[in-house]
């Protein structure tokens, strides 16, 4: 995860790092569903002057329902959570609070995850071993409208994806197989590769037994999956879900 990077530390003085000087704070929602590693980003971001944590999540639903709640100006997410993904729940928020910018932090730094999540409206990837110092440079270029990508995603891939006035080009390559799926068969995929039963899809989703085996059989379809292990480890292999679940 993002650590602090003690050898070029200021000395302890109590001062803090100033990156937004509006008058009102910039509010910031935390979503991860690993507890310890929400706690340090926690840290680090509470560090930063003139930032404001107004929410935390620990799994994608939770954070949509919070990001309609308190309205934040930035919401910070993992890519793998349970409920709903981090770049679905990009998308979802695009529509229904498309005053919130997204951010991602994760593990997962692939072109195809990369080119998923600026498809999907996301202002900003950062790689969870990147230096502490990435965060407010993140924070401040997302609040001026900005995307910002870690420098570890190569310059080559960026520019496979981004043309010159940052929108993402519509042939872009190597994107993820997951994104010839629609956003609905996208959750039941995840849902039901967490080990939802048919029922409790319907019951989280708000729609019928019937239509979520509609929208299962059309999923092993179009992949051209026909078992259930199979439709897992495709989960696990495109990040859905992580192979802990």
């Amino acid at each position: 995860m993002l650590v602090p990077n003690h050898s070029n530390a200021e000395p302890t003085t109590g001062a803090r790092v100033e990156v937004y000087d509006a008058l009102a704070p910039m509010r910031v929602l935390l979503a991860d569903d690993h507890t310890l590693v929400r706690a340090g980003i926690r840290g680090l971001v509470a560090a930063i002057a003139g930032v404001e944590i107004v929410a935390e999540a620990a799994d994608g639903q939770e954070a949509l329902r919070l990001i309609l709640e308190t309205s934040p100006d930035v919401a910070l997410v993992d890519v793998s959570m349970p409920g709903l993904n981090g770049l679905d729940l990009a998308a979802r928020v695009a529509r229904e609070a498309p005053r919130t910018r997204v951010a991602i932090l994760s593990m997962h730094g692939t072109p195809g995850h990369v080119a998923q999540a600026l498809r999907a409206g996301v202002k900003g990837y950062v790689l969870k071993d990147a230096a502490a110092e990435e965060l407010p440079l993140l924070l401040r270029a997302v609040m001026r409208g900005e995307t910002y990508l870690s420098p570890a995603i190569s310059k080559h891939v960026v520019d496979a994806y981004l043309d010159r006035d940052g929108t993402v080009r519509p042939s872009a390559p190597e994107a993820p197989a997951t994104d010839g799926l629609t956003p609905r068969q996208r959750e039941i995929l995840q849902l039901v590769a967490e080990g939802k039963s048919t029922k409790e899809v319907a019951s989280l989703l708000n729609l019928s037994v019937k239509t979520v085996e509609a929208h299962r059989s059309q999923i092993m379809s179009r992949l051209e999956i026909h078992d259930l292990a199979s439709l897992v480890r495709y989960a696990i292999r495109t990040g859905l879900v992580s192979p802990e679940r």
